[in-house]
């Protein structure tokens, strides 16, 4: 099955305006063509067209006669969501203002909500019309509300709040219902809540949408939580967090338990995700479908996990409030081509909807949300880094603790890339799940005047390590730059772009590339350009603002041209990749190119330095005993590129200042 919409904003703008249905007809017969059923959702969230909202009182008449016209040129079509998760919708269109018509009462609230149920019910009458065979897979947000015992009042309102969507539904809300009176306090009319008293449509599935932020928890205690989180009621001011941050979570398996207890009908998890790292991901997903498989053998009639979403979100991440672009990716990555790209979660899901168990040793760690930490007394199986001391090393050293995998670091001097004996007894020794090299002799102008030390580190050293990393089946990531471009070209330079190198240091790194990729052809290679990070004093953006700090003249070049990359954006991305086995050659640096003087201006920007001490050269005055090319810009036709330079810039002097 496939959630998939056919969203009535889209298909009809308009309301005299004839319906085009010429995508979704080629996209469904398509679907339908793979052998996938398609459940078609008609409105996600929202209030739909611009000639009606969640407040009008034609909405639900209006949205049922888009839901006949959909049910009559598809009749084929079995599963339907009409309105998803219509509590969810209301509480951000009606209570809180997210959403349009941006309403923040009670009444507005309720109204919206008892509009959005109506639709759904006449909507269904309207399908079943057409397709007696019809099935009804309504979804909604599957929460709980913790609280302390102050807000205890509070809490179990919303408790009882959380049921209305499939209360109304199954024909369980009449003037016994706890909740009934509520909306009467609100200001709705009672003949109007009688509608629901002889109109309903019970589900064929209840669809459960559950996120780590769905439990939640309130606190009358202010002064211990962001004030952002600060709201109130008629009695009290509190906050409303994530319960997972006070480690008061029920999960899922609980809450799925009272879910069939209270209808005893099929559950299906219909939304399913977390916007996290790699690893995060999967051992959420695989968390959901352990619990439901565990159900199931309980008797408990789980249908299906929904590996939501498939294709990634935009601007989730502020429930749609900030139009940013900003992109979490789902079972596959969009690229900035437009092409998708398999990840990690991909593989997860394939074995589960062939009952196997996919192994990786990062899901044998507990996710950050989970009360059972990871076993310690279990041997967990590392990620080996080399290059111990070095900028790179030491931030994916920062990150794998960040982000719970474990890692073995060796320095230059404890492990020899030079010699194969000292490579395969370490790893040997080790047994690390994947190899990542950062080791290198980077210093591009002593490189002149020592080429065979040079090619040894940077080109024969990870050929050797690529031959054993193959022959053990272990995945190995290993680093170029941008140099290995002569910068002819005048716009970014993408992966499939021909090198051609200026320098030795260059020459070295190609040189690498090509026998990396000749003895193993699964490895990944990451291009990347001159790196400052948070970590360290050795780099060009700490060096114009110490530079400035001390009142002293900085001069460098402005006709050589770079994307400068914020160090923990591009672990955090390599080690996604390494994790979703990517291969080959991918460039990753943050979006943006400026030259070497342009980047001094934008620190003194940052830093709110007066730039007048950066002096402007060119790259003939520098000196140098290496060409470097003028332009080496790096895009990306494989991802997506990291997140701009300024913003990068701007998490930079935080980070470091903290």
């Amino acid at each position: 099955k496939l959630r998939y919409p056919v969203l009535w904003e889209i298909h009809q703008p308009n309301r005299q305006s004839k319906i085009i249905w010429n995508r979704s007809e080629f996209q469904l017969n398509k679907i339908s063509n793979s052998g996938i059923e398609p459940i078609v959702g008609l409105l996600h969230h929202g209030s739909g067209p611009s000639f009606t909202n969640l407040a009008d009182p034609n909405f639900p008449q209006r949205f049922a006669e888009y839901a006949f016209q959909v049910a009559r040129k598809f009749p084929w079509i079995d599963y339907y969501t009409p309105i998803n998760e219509p509590l969810t919708t209301a509480r951000f269109s009606g209570l809180y203002g997210f959403w349009y018509p941006h309403h923040t009462n009670d009444f507005s609230f309720t109204r919206m909500f008892l509009n959005e149920l109506k639709a759904t019910i006449l909507a269904w009458k309207a399908i079943k019309e057409v397709n007696p065979n019809a099935k009804l897979v309504q979804t909604e947000d599957l929460t709980y509300i913790h609280s302390t015992p102050t807000m205890k009042y509070q809490a179990n309102f919303e408790n009882h709040r959380r049921w209305l969507t499939w209360d109304i539904l199954f024909g369980k809300f009449n003037p016994n219902h706890v909740m009934w009176q509520y909306f009467l306090d609100s200001g709705i009319k009672e003949k109007v809540l009688g509608f629901f008293s002889t109109n309903f449509s019970p589900p064929h599935i209840i669809g459960c949408n559950y996120y780590v932020t769905s439990e939640r928890y309130l606190d009358e205690h202010l002064e211990l939580f962001p004030s952002h989180a600060i709201g109130k009621n008629s009695f009290h001011q509190y906050v409303d967090v994530e319960a997972v941050r006070v480690k008061k979570m029920k999960g899922i398996k609980s809450l799925l338990r009272e879910t069939w207890n209270r209808y005893q009908t099929p559950i299906a998890i219909t939304e399913c995700h977390l916007h996290c790292t790699r690893e995060e991901q999967m051992r959420w997903l695989q968390e959901v479908w352990n619990s439901c498989t565990q159900l199931r053998l309980q008797n408990i009639d789980v249908k299906a996990v929904t590996a939501w979403s498939l294709l990634g979100a935009y601007d989730w991440n502020s429930l749609l409030t900030k139009n940013l672009g900003h992109y979490e990716s789902g079972v596959f990555e969009i690229s900035n081509k437009g092409k998708l790209r398999t990840t990690a979660l991909c593989t997860l899901v394939k074995q589960f909807s062939k009952n196997k168990k996919f192994k990786h040793p990062l899901l044998n760690q507990a996710g950050w949300w989970a009360k059972e930490k990871t076993d310690k007394r279990k041997k967990q199986q590392p990620v080996l880094i080399i290059g111990k001391k070095g900028t790179l090393a030491f931030a994916f050293q920062q990150i794998c603790n960040l982000r719970k995998i474990p890692y073995v670091a060796l320095s230059q001097s404890e492990i020899d890339i030079c010699s194969e004996l000292s490579l395969s007894q370490h790893i040997d020794r080790i047994k690390p799940w994947a190899v990542i090299n950062t080791s290198g002799f980077v210093k591009v102008d002593d490189a002149e005047g020592c080429h065979e030390k040079c090619f040894q580190i940077n080109a024969f050293g990870p050929e050797r390590l690529a031959r054993i990393c193959h022959l053990s089946g272990l995945q190995l990531m290993t680093f170029s730059t941008d140099m290995v471009f002569d910068g002819q070209k005048k716009i970014p330079y993408v992966e499939s772009d021909p090198p051609f190198s200026l320098n030795v240091y260059g020459l070295s790194k190609r040189e690498g590339e090509m026998r990396v990729s000749q003895m193993a052809k699964d490895a990944l290679i990451i291009r990347t350009s001159s790196f400052f990070g948070p970590w360290d004093r050795y780099n060009f953006v700490f060096a114009v603002w110490e530079a400035l700090r001390s009142n002293q003249i900085f001069r460098t070049v402005n006709d050589v041209f770079i994307s400068p990359t914020y160090v923990p954006d591009l672990v955090h991305r390599s080690l996604d990749l390494l994790i979703d086995k990517s291969q080959g050659i991918w460039h990753i640096a943050n979006d943006g190119s400026v030259s070497w003087f342009q980047l001094a201006q934008l620190v003194a920007s940052f830093t709110k330095y007066s730039n007048y001490r950066i002096v402007p050269l060119s790259s003939k005055e520098m000196e140098w005993k290496a060409r470097r090319p003028a332009y080496s810009v790096l895009d990306t036709e494989r991802s997506r590129p990291l997140p701009s330079l300024e913003n990068a810039l701007q998490r930079y002097f935080r980070e470091y200042s903290a």
